[in-house]
C-alpha cells in the first residue's frame, strides 16, 4: 500500500483499506489524515493483481466508481507520487519509487520477513502450472530459478525467495 509522500497517514486498518478502495470511505480526514478527496489509483481489470486485491482486501466488493485503473506498477507509483491525495497498491520492487511513501497495515509494513511470516496481509504467492511433470527446457528453467542463482536474482527484481538462501 503507497500514498504520496506528504501524506500524514502512515497506517490504516484492513477495514479502512477495503472502505477506501470501494469507496465508503472518500476523504482523507475519514481516516485521520488532512482533509481532500481521496484519489485511488488500482491495476486494471485485465490484471489478477485487480481481481486479487479485491479478494486480498475488499472482501470481493466491487472497487469504487471513482478508482482510476492504471496499466502497472509503476503508472500507479508515478501518479501517487504527482497526487497529494494518491493512494494504490504496488509490487515490493516498487517501494523505493520517488514521490510515494509505503503505508502499514496495523502496523504491518511489506518486507520479506512479513511476508513470509504472513503478518503482512496483501501478499500473494506467485506459481509455475505445467501440463504434468515439467520435461525439457521448463524442467530446466525451473530448476534454475529455484536454484540459490535463481532465487537471487528473484530476490533483486522486488520478489520474496521460496525459501532462505545460503
Amino acid at each position: 500500500m503507497i500514498a504520496n509522500q506528504g501524506n500524514p497517514v502512515s497506517t490504516l486498518t484492513k477495514r479502512q483499506v477495503e472502505q477506501i478502495f470501494a469507496g465508503d470511505i472518500t476523504d482523507w480526514s475519514q481516516v485521520g489524515g488532512t482533509a481532500g478527496p481521496i484519489s485511488v489509483y488500482t491495476r486494471n481489470t485485465a490484471s489478477g493483481t485487480y481481481s486479487d486485491f479485491k479478494e486480498l482486501a475488499m472482501k470481493k466488493r466491487d472497487y469504487g466508481t471513482s478508482s482510476q485503473k492504471m496499466a502497472g506498477n509503476e503508472q500507479i507509483a508515478a501518479e501517487v507520487a504527482k497526487n497529494a491525495n494518491g493512494i494504490g497498491y504496488v509490487g515490493l520492487a516498487y517501494l523505493t519509487d520517488p514521490g510515494i511513501k509505503t503505508v502499514s497495515i496495523e502496523g504491518a509494513l511489506p518486507t520479506e520477513d512479513s511476508v513470509i511470516s504472513k503478518k503482512y496481509p496483501y501478499a500473494r504467492p506467485t506459481f509455475y502450472y505445467t501440463n504434468g511433470e515439467p520435461t525439457g527446457e521448463a524442467a530446466k528453467f525451473m530448476d534454475f530459478t529455484l536454484s540459490d542463482e535463481g532465487q537471487k536474482i528473484v530476490r533483486k527484481v522486488g520478489f520474496v525467495p521460496v525459501r532462505p538462501l545460503n
